[in-house]
């Protein structure tokens, strides 16, 4: 399905992205982050607060980092203050850049058992599906961030992932 390669580029992606949304966010102030613009997580701070908590669950499943205690309904609120949470995206994103590095073709071909609270039963799925998955909902909810900087008259960064530039 997918290999080592695919991860590292896609956790590259992750960060660029990120940086390119946090810095548009950056150009308004804190009430048109808050405001409610429709999404499922409400605003621009409460959906970043959702990714940031998604990246969180699945990393403590897939890396052992610590698990978030607020359960997804609270993921909107995982951060109040935009400073921490810039702080804290940044960070996980070392983080997943990390785990992405440290990949092991073994370890990505296996299944992955764990509690889903979302199905509120136990889940086997392959590791790889559930690596798509981490990447493809990034991908959906920062697409989601996109439309509302825009809205907002904000100016994010192209998207596509052919403009990733070569790694170093």
């Amino acid at each position: 399905m997918i290999d080592t390669s695919y991860v590292r580029t896609m956790a590259r992606y992750n960060a660029w992205q990120n940086r390119s949304l946090f810095t548009a966010a950056a150009t308004l102030d804190d009430a048109a982050r808050r405001q409610d613009r429709g999404a499922f997580f409400g605003s621009i701070h409460g959906t970043f607060c959702h990714l940031l908590w998604g990246d969180r669950m699945w990393l403590s499943r897939f890396a052992g980092t610590p698990k978030p205690t607020q359960r997804i309904h609270e993921s909107a609120d995982l951060v109040a203050d935009w400073d921490d949470l810039v702080a804290q995206r940044q960070a996980f994103d070392g983080t997943i850049a990390e785990w992405a590095r440290d990949m092991s073709a073994e370890w990505l071909a296996g299944d992955l058992v764990w509690f889903s609270g979302a199905t509120q039963r136990e889940m086997r799925k392959p590791r790889a599906l559930l690596v798509v998955q981490l990447f493809n909902h990034q991908t959906h909810h920062r697409g989601q961030v996109h439309a509302m900087l825009t809205a907002a008259g904000a100016k994010p960064d192209d998207t596509d992932l052919m403009l990733l530039e070569p790694e170093a």
